[in-house]
């Protein structure tokens, strides 16, 4: 028990170090090439002009660089190559331990995590230097969509090829088979948690939500004894810890889509790995709650001539254009980001037979 929280604590901890080192290099990078959009967003997802966005947020959208994500993949990718080198070096039964690469339970996430990290990072220097009908401010959503679909493609058929997996854990039901339609499902999973990337709006809002939901996935993998996921959750929640250090408003930059895709994507894969998918629902309850507010918002105006049901959507945003403070948007989120992931973690961990 002692070297498994060893395992699980020391990884998160380094991850947060590296992040925290890492940043003023990035930092230099993204402001000293102007990292952030050149206008601000005039026009809403569903069509029509964004006011009260723009009285919100006009002056942060392009006076604050994006891609600050690369503070939270960068420093997983150097902690996980950090304890698999010692243990090759300096084998031992400690360092040995305490290496969480292994082939069965990290190397898909870890693998998701950066593929989708360099597609949102791709698109996020769209918005900063894309010009022309087709990249000028990113790639589209429709594009992104699909790229994420592409990437959760692979990711269903290696559940279903290499580790024969094709059923789903209800809490307290059981296993649901699924067949070969696992693998759609799959791709439904990860392109809903990317949709949910609309949170990523007000200074400190994603980080402090994330880093809640893996720690909350860290602990479920520990009580499955998959000490692998849970150091490799942990590690993911320690660099984003790192990165929430300088996004506390004033933020220093943003996540943009080269954190959120590569976070949302490698959830959806560490969700099945653990065979938690269900608890999505109730860990990632903020995430689904902005992006059903979205849908919602635009079912609205389409069905009912224009007329809205909130102010301005994503729900936080509402909030904001009530007269809240953005940090207390940001804090309550928090709030209840971790009762979800708390309720969440306890179902799912006394829901397995």
């Amino acid at each position: 028990m002692p070297l498994n929280l060893i395992k699980i604590f020391v990884p998160a901890t380094v991850a947060f170090m590296i992040g925290i080192g890492i940043t003023p290099f990035v930092t230099h990078y993204l402001y000293t090439y102007r990292m952030w959009k050149k206008k601000a967003r005039t026009e809403a997802l569903g069509g029509g002009g964004t006011p009260i966005f723009n009285a919100l947020h006009r002056d942060k959208e392009v006076g604050t660089p994006r891609m600050g994500g690369i503070v939270i993949w960068a420093s997983v990718l150097f902690t996980t190559l950090f304890f698999f080198i010692i243990a090759k070096i300096f084998p031992s039964p400690i360092s040995e331990k305490i290496n969480f690469l292994s082939v069965n339970q990290t190397l898909l996430p870890l693998a998701t995590l950066l593929a989708a990290a360099a597609v949102g990072l791709i698109d996020d220097f769209l918005q900063v230097y894309g010009k022309g009908t087709y990249v000028a401010g990113g790639l589209s959503l429709s594009r992104r969509i699909l790229l994420v679909a592409a990437i959760a493609l692979v990711g269903a058929w290696w559940f279903y090829v290499k580790l024969e997996v094709s059923a789903v854990m209800i809490p307290f039901v059981g296993e649901i088979e699924l067949g070969f339609f696992f693998i759609p499902f799959f791709a439904a999973v990860m392109v809903a948690l990317f949709s949910g990337g609309v949170i990523d709006g007000i200074d400190g809002l994603a980080g402090g939500i994330m880093s809640s939901i893996f720690a909350a996935y860290a602990g479920i993998a520990f009580f499955q004894n998959q000490m692998d996921i849970a150091a490799f959750s942990s590690v993911i929640a320690g660099g984003i810890l790192a990165f929430l250090w300088f996004n506390i408003p004033p933020a220093r930059f943003y996540m943009g889509e080269t954190g959120m895709m590569g976070l949302t994507s490698a959830l959806a894969v560490i969700a099945f790995l653990t065979n938690a998918v269900p608890a999505l629902l109730v860990i990632a309850f903020p995430l689904f709650l902005a992006s059903a507010s979205v849908i919602l918002q635009l079912a609205s105006k389409k069905l009912r001539n224009g007329k809205k049901i909130f102010l301005v959507a994503p729900i936080h945003h509402h909030f904001e254009a009530l007269g809240w403070p953005p940090y207390k948007v940001s804090m309550r989120f928090w709030v209840i980001s971790i009762i979800s992931a708390l309720v969440g973690m306890a179902i799912t961990v006394s829901g397995f037979p």
